[in-house]
């Protein structure tokens, strides 16, 4: 099996065997400037994935792609994605163009092929409400629920849409995203030091060194983040959240700071933050995973 991540910085692929261990991996960046050359670049990821692999296409029985935003799984088209060129895209017949020795190719939302990894690692009672959030490029969330997931209308999860009071008295509102994202807090953290080359890296060693500019932007980011979260926990009251994507992966210890303080809003019937929200266990894993895994199950069948 091929599982295949595709999302707004980088494009991971990999080879799992028949039970969906890991065998080989692979990443390319993700180029956003053009929808073909989007695509390019993911045939070239899983090109090089089976070169590197020493395996052929006729071996490989089937693919599953993770994609940001909205899709339609049965026609494969990636509809919408904020942080991707790709409008309607035909992604599923595109591949099978280029792959055509493969029978199997399904298409997912790439968080809910990480929820559905990240579900399966953390071995809840199959009964549990459980909540992926992921914090990377941008802000979403999936829910599996009695061993399903919820999908709403087709867009549900997106929790970095919430509106957030502004950073500062210039702007008035914005949103979750624009301020919790690897994006958000790297162009806040730009505009604050004067520096259009600083990097995500240098924000949070500033943070560590307690230094007084990097700890407004990650202090506000982790307001808003906990506050989002919040909402989560007093909406669908999950048995667990589980926190992954690319800020919270280089970044675990975010996870201890955001539980406390969602322990402020908990009231006492609320079950504790540390006792609710946990650091992902398959890390840059889950999405590649969940999407080999919905080529071996067709987990996507989970309404």
């Amino acid at each position: 099996m091929i599982g295949v991540d595709i999302g707004g910085t980088k494009i991971a692929s990999i080879v799992a065997d028949s039970v969906g261990n890991i065998v080989h991996r692979c990443e390319l960046p993700s180029i956003k400037e053009n929808p073909e050359e989007m695509f390019q670049q993911v045939v070239r990821c899983i090109q090089k994935l089976i070169f590197s692999a020493d395996v052929s296409m006729q071996e490989v029985t089937s693919m599953g792609v993770g994609v940001p935003g909205k899709v339609d799984r049965e026609k494969g088209l990636a509809i919408f994605q904020n942080n991707l060129p790709w409008r309607d895209f035909p992604i599923i017949k595109r591949l099978k163009d280029q792959f055509p020795s493969v029978k199997n190719i399904t298409i997912d939302n790439d968080v809910y092929m990480a929820a559905y990894a990240e579900w399966e690692a953390a071995d809840l009672p199959e009964n549990a409400t459980f909540v992926y959030v992921t914090v990377s490029t941008g802000i979403s969330c999936s829910i599996i629920h009695n061993g399903n997931f919820l999908r709403g209308n087709g867009f549900a999860g997106e929790l970095g849409l919430l509106p957030m009071p502004g950073i500062d008295q210039s702007q008035t509102s914005t949103t979750l995203e624009n301020i919790a994202s690897g994006p958000g807090i790297l162009q806040l953290a730009r505009d604050i030091y004067n520096d259009p080359d600083m990097e995500i890296e240098t924000l949070f060693l500033k943070y560590q060194k307690n230094e007084k500019q990097a700890v407004k932007v990650i202090n506000q980011m982790l307001e808003s983040l906990a506050g989002g979260i919040y909402t989560i926990a007093c909406l669908i009251n999950p048995h667990q959240i589980v926190c992954g994507g690319g800020v919270i992966n280089h970044q675990p210890y975010i996870v201890d700071l955001l539980n406390k303080l969602v322990d402020n809003y908990m009231i006492l019937v609320q079950e504790k933050a540390n006792s609710l929200i946990k650091v992902s266990k398959l890390k840059e894993d889950a999405g590649v995973i969940g999407a080999s895994r919905n080529a071996l199950k067709n987990v996507s069948v989970l309404k």
